[in-house]
Order: structure tokens, then sequence, then C-alpha cells
């Protein structure tokens, strides 16, 4: 097994790992450190196996199912993400955490390639833990204290979602107590493995700061928006057929970028439970 880093802050691809084949104990360890290590992981030329894909995500941990977004019918543990050729990208658009709008939101994400367009629809990677480090000492001792409200409602509720919940688009939503729902968590959340601290607001699923008027959150939290997407902190993904990306919830946020609009893609996602962030 070989590990090439991505980038100064984080990310790295793996080499010499068939996931489809199983993993040993031992070599899972070294996979399992990366993972902490590097925030987000990727596996190229994997075969296409949706049984290898959730037995891998097992690894990490419980197989968690959104609550809004329908898994396929066969397999309601897995998503497939399907777009259309013509159409705009509309699932993952946008810097976030997956999933922080959850009392236990998760863990880690699992993501497979399967029809990949012939450029363009990577994924960018922020490393929150760096995000954090590089703040001043006094913003530090203001944000340790915060707490942030998260919610699912404005961001799947958005007019781009409309023909989801109508049932016309390959990707379908299905009406949950998430979509009300509102949950506290720490503005900077301490990593349960690592015991890092990083920032944990995202502009997608944070909708305000707890005991604060919206005029006196917003202009922080808009600050934090910037600076933890900051290009420093951040590692590009370019997506080939049968490549695997596994990234780190607890530590990392993402935006799938959109453009792509002329041609098709074909994603398979597993999410694995996490815990409450402290």
């Amino acid at each position: 097994m070989e590990i090439r880093p991505l980038s100064g802050s984080g990310g790295a691809e793996i080499l010499g790992v068939d996931i489809a084949r199983g993993l040993s104990n031992a070599i899972f360890a070294d996979i399992h450190r990366a993972f902490l290590d590097y925030g987000v992981i990727f596996f190229r030329d994997q075969p296409f196996d949706l049984d290898a894909q959730v037995a891998f995500a097992r690894h990490f941990g419980d197989i968690d199912q959104h609550p809004i977004v329908k898994g396929m019918e066969d397999r309601p543990d897995v998503i497939k993400i399907h777009k259309r050729a013509g159409e705009s990208a509309t699932f993952g658009v946008g810097w976030h955490s997956d999933n922080s709008y959850m009392v236990e939101p998760s863990l880690g994400s699992v993501l497979y390639g399967d029809v990949i367009p012939p450029f363009g629809g990577d994924t960018v990677f922020a490393f929150q833990t760096r995000a954090y480090e590089r703040l001043s000492s006094g913003m530090k001792k203001l944000l340790d204290g915060l707490v942030a409200i998260h919610g699912a409602g404005p961001a799947f509720s958005a007019p781009t979602t409309k023909e989801k919940w109508e049932g016309k688009s390959t990707l379908a939503y299905q009406m949950s107590d998430a979509m009300s729902a509102e949950v506290e968590h720490p503005v900077v959340r301490t990593h349960p493995e690592t015991g890092r601290k990083a920032l944990y607001v995202n502009p997608m699923f944070t909708l305000r700061l707890k005991d604060m008027t919206e005029a006196e959150a917003r202009p922080l939290l808009e600050f934090l928006y910037v600076h933890a997407a900051r290009e420093e902190f951040t590692c590009r993904f370019r997506w080939t057929k049968g490549a695997i990306a596994v990234w780190d919830n607890r530590a990392v946020m993402h935006n799938a970028l959109d453009d792509y609009e002329a041609y098709e893609r074909v994603m398979y996602r597993v999410t694995v439970k996490g815990d409450k962030p402290r």
C-alpha cells in the first residue's frame, strides 16, 4: 500500500488496495490511520460492487440512512446520485458537512464514481482543523464557547429541489421530521479520535448562532464561511471511473462543483453513523 498526499493541508490517494477483495484488519488499520491523518482519502480503479462499497463503509462504523433523500429501492443504505445530461447538478453543490442538521451527524461518507464526465465535476475539500489552527488566539477564545443552530429545512426546500419532492427527478426526497427540526452543535468541535479542534459551521445547514441576533451573528458566520474555505486549506479531487472518496465529516467540509451540465454523471454514496459533536 502506498499513500500519496495531495496538498499541504490534507487529502491523500492510496494505491495498491483492492477494496472489492476485502481488507484484513492490518490493512484497514493503515487505511484508518490515513483517514484520520489526511481527512479525506481516495482510491482509483475500483470495480463497481455495491456490496463491497457497503462492506468497506462498515469498517468505519454502522451505516446511516439519509432521513430525507431516498436510497435505492433494493438498497436503501445506498443513495444513487444520478445527474442527467443537460441538467444542472443540485445535490452536494455548495460548502457543507454531510448531515450536520442531525443530532448525531454522519461520521463519514464513502462515494463511488461510476459514470464520469470527460471534464468537470471535481469535488473540493476544506480541512477544518487547519482552518481553526490558523485563527487568531482572540478569535479562538470567542468561538470556543459558541453554539450554532443547524437545520435541513432551507437547503431541502430551495427552488431547485421541487422536482425531487414531486418524484420527477432521478433523486427523490421524502418528508421527514428532519425538515423542521433544529439542533445545536458547538461552533468548534473536538474530534473524538484525534483530539484536534475543528470549525463546525457550514453555509448550507448552519442557520444562526445561539443567543445572538441575526444582525450580530451574520457577520461572524460570513467571516467563518470564507475563512474555512480558503484555498490553502483545501484539496481538489478529479474524478475518474472507479474512484472512491472517503471523507471525515467531523473535520472536513466539501463542495461538489457544478461545471459539467452537458454530461451525465452517476455516483453512489454510503454514509457512516457518527456521534454528537462535543
